[in-house]
């Protein structure tokens, strides 16, 4: 039973874990992406996210407290200086993980861990046209003009129920007698 046991050991033991956490965090917050397998990228996200939760915040003690954190002092300058600008407005979600397939040499899931940039996330709403009830929904004025004109003439019924050929128009028009040709 794995009670009480968050997180992935990622096959390493407390102090070398750390350590390749706090690595990989800063390499992701300095290129603002990095490739690496699926699990360790699961891991990565909440700490980064953390990261720049902390420079959202932007005072001293939360500076203090990314410093200790994160393995280079120019990578958390910038993140308090440049990345805080970026996320202000936006409520977490900050680094996405795309699948990337497959490394040749064993096989292991590998990903992309991205920071998102400034404009994406910001999902714009798509306005709903109302339709009557008498219109079906995704024809257009275009297709039932259309629809219209290219129906067949109707034709006029004879008492005995048969099309005798002639359209309604043509009913009250009499037509030439056909002349037979002689050979």
């Amino acid at each position: 039973m794995r009670h009480r046991k968050a997180g992935k050991e990622l096959s390493r033991n407390t102090s070398h874990r750390r350590a390749l956490l706090r690595n990989m965090v800063t390499s992701l917050l300095q290129h603002e992406q990095i490739q690496t397998t699926d699990t360790k990228a699961k891991a990565i996200r909440p700490v980064a996210e953390k990261m720049i939760t902390l420079a959202k915040r932007g005072d001293l003690h939360a500076r203090r407290q990314a410093m200790s954190y994160m393995q280079d002092k120019a990578v958390t300058h910038r993140l308090f200086e440049e990345l805080k600008e970026r996320y202000l407005d936006r409520q977490g979600g900050y680094v996405r993980i795309v699948k990337k397939g497959y490394r040749n040499g064993d096989g292991a899931p590998v990903s992309i861990v991205q920071l998102l940039p400034a404009e994406e996330g910001k999902k714009t709403k798509k306005k709903k046209i109302k339709k009557t009830a008498t219109e079906k929904p995704g024809a257009s004025k275009a297709k039932k003009e259309a629809r219209k004109e290219s129906k067949r003439p109707v034709t006029k019924k004879t008492a005995a129920g048969k099309d005798d050929g002639q359209t309604k128009e043509d009913a009250g028009v009499d037509k030439k007698p056909r002349e037979k040709e002689e050979a």
